[in-house]
């Protein structure tokens, strides 16, 4: 609700001007997002009906999905097994929601606590700009960008040929996740005068709504209640449809945005609910070397990566030798002949999964690249280098601990998924060293961004949109029928897909060179330029 201050302006004033500014900045960013979620959606949909072509076949398999409890964590469960629909978003429904989720997240802590931490929103305050507004304009963005999603998500669905109804009930759900992520991290970002620290609270946030909708889905059933997740799969969009679960999106959105309202008008501007805690009045010496500094920065977040592509690891592992009770149809037990058997559709599976895992750990060595931009943006660079301390080590730094971090994260992605899949002796090893060959394609992508950072510390953002193009070729390139010359952009399509393939050192050797040479080019750049 408007208010209106001692001066007669109202609180919200300039809200719509904010919105549409927000919009203009986030056009690139959140059309290409929208885009390639769309565009899976319809690939789900359109590949669905050929694969399980009876509804005899679409009950066997829908009913193999729910005897596996992995699975059912992973995706949710189908609650209308003869629902055509229901089998082609199995993946869209709860998986795919989690990334609209973070969309969200994104959006909306861009424009309440990175503006507020930047001083942007001091400056916008010293305007015609009541104080409510840039908090009101945030939700309205996130609101507006929801609706467009929701209707691009039916609209996709009713062209791949499920029913309309039910592709309404489903973008709905997927612009209610979309409300109520945004909300939330609207809430989350009141807490702390740190970004960083917000996205951290706004991300566990979506993690504990995910894992209460897979406690739920999978022993306790009333949790799923509890999620938005949850009530994705409730709401049996292609089923019965229960129309009323909607409300429950918005209602949540409500008290989730009434609340960072309330809590916004208590705190002071570029403050936090919670307050900052002082550090030492002496520093450790170790920290006095870039790359001890940079490490000792990014610890929490490696830290929370590690937890999570663990946990992610050990749940693909486990549904890959459940493989063979979940495609058997006659035509999916012809492919599987064509392929080899079920013994190779289950090392197919899991080089499906480890190439997924590492588009997921591509976005950590981007995040600790983008990080190292937002302190150049912000000034903290400058504090660092005010020492001796060259801008060659600070850069160095920044590089070393994306790529090793990376590294790393692909390492926990080997031996967590080995763990899942009940892996031992030599197939442990080879499952782990499978994870390790998607390396050079991870370093690759943080080479790019590197170069992004190098040529400009705002222009991190390129470097994500380069991921998503990445996925999105890999994802439906072949169903659009690109030509080949366009799949092989991608660094992901060179990697060999172990354990179904053989190790060739060539494509690894040609994507490792070509990461050094960009990395040392952007390092070349970064010591020429100016600083910010």
């Amino acid at each position: 609700m408007s208010t209106v201050t001692s001066t007669g302006m109202s609180t919200v004033v300039g809200t719509n001007l904010l919105v549409r500014y927000a919009l203009r900045r986030d056009r690139v960013l959140a059309s290409v997002w929208v885009l390639v979620l769309v565009l899976v959606c319809y690939a789900s949909a359109a590949a669905t009906p050929g694969l399980y072509p009876t509804v005899s076949e679409r009950v066997t398999a829908a009913e193999a999905l729910n005897a596996s409890p992995a699975i059912v964590a992973l995706y949710g469960p189908i609650l209308d097994v003869h629902s055509l629909g229901e089998v082609s978003m199995t993946k869209m429904t709860v998986t795919y929601a989690v990334f609209v989720a973070v969309l969200f997240l994104i959006l909306v802590r861009r424009h309440t606590r990175v503006e507020e931490e930047n001083g942007q929103t001091e400056l916008v305050g010293g305007t015609v700009v009541g104080r409510d507004a840039p908090l009101a304009a945030a939700v309205g963005e996130a609101a507006v960008v929801a609706v467009v999603l929701g209707l691009l998500a039916a609209g996709v669905n009713v062209v791949a040929g499920l029913p309309v109804a039910g592709s309404l009930a489903f973008g709905a759900s997927w612009a209610g996740v979309g409300l109520v992520a945004g909300a939330g991290t609207a809430l989350a970002c009141q807490f702390s005068a740190s970004a960083r620290t917000c996205a951290a609270i706004a991300a566990a946030g979506i993690g504990v709504a995910f894992l209460l909708r897979a406690v739920g889905d999978t022993s306790v059933s009333w949790l799923s209640w509890l999620s938005p997740f949850g009530w994705s799969t409730q709401l049996r969009a292609y089923g019965d449809t229960r129309w009323w679960v909607l409300l429950l999106y918005v209602a949540l959105a409500g008290v989730l945005t009434g609340l960072a309202q309330l809590v916004r008008a208590r705190r002071d501007l570029g403050s936090g609910l919670l307050a900052a805690r002082p550090g030492p009045a002496e520093g450790s010496p170790r920290l006095s070397n870039a790359i001890t500094l940079c490490v000792r920065v990014h610890t929490p977040m490696l830290v929370t990566w590690s937890v999570a592509t663990a946990a992610m690891g050990v749940v693909l592992g486990a549904i890959a030798p459940q493989i063979g009770d979940l495609l058997n149809s006659p035509s999916a037990r012809r492919m599987m002949e064509r392929l080899g058997g079920v013994g190779v559709m289950q090392e197919t599976l899991v080089a499906a999964e480890l190439s997924v895992l590492a588009v997921v750990v591509s976005c950590f060595g981007i995040a600790v690249v983008g990080h190292g931009g937002t302190d150049e943006h912000d000034g903290r660079t400058e504090q660092v280098l005010a020492t001796a301390t060259s801008r060659s080590y600070s850069f160095i730094a920044t590089l070393l601990v994306a790529l090793v971090g990376a590294t790393w994260l692909l390492l926990v992605t080997g031996t967590a998924v080995a763990v899942g899949y009940g892996a031992a002796g030599s197939s442990f090893g080879e499952l782990v060293g499978s994870a390790l060959a998607q390396a050079p394609a991870v370093w690759l992508v943080t080479a790019l961004a590197a170069v992004c950072f190098a040529l400009r510390s705002t222009w991190t953002y390129v470097a994500w949109g380069l991921l998503v193009a990445f996925v999105t070729l890999g994802q439906i390139g072949e169903l659009l029928q690109l030509p080949a010359r366009v799949l092989d952009l991608s660094p992901f399509n060179h990697v060999p897909a172990m354990p179904v393939e053989d190790f060739t050192a060539g494509p690894e050797i040609a994507l490792t060179l070509l990461a050094v040479v960009l990395a040392v080019g952007a390092w070349a750049r970064y010591r020429s330029r100016d600083i910010a």
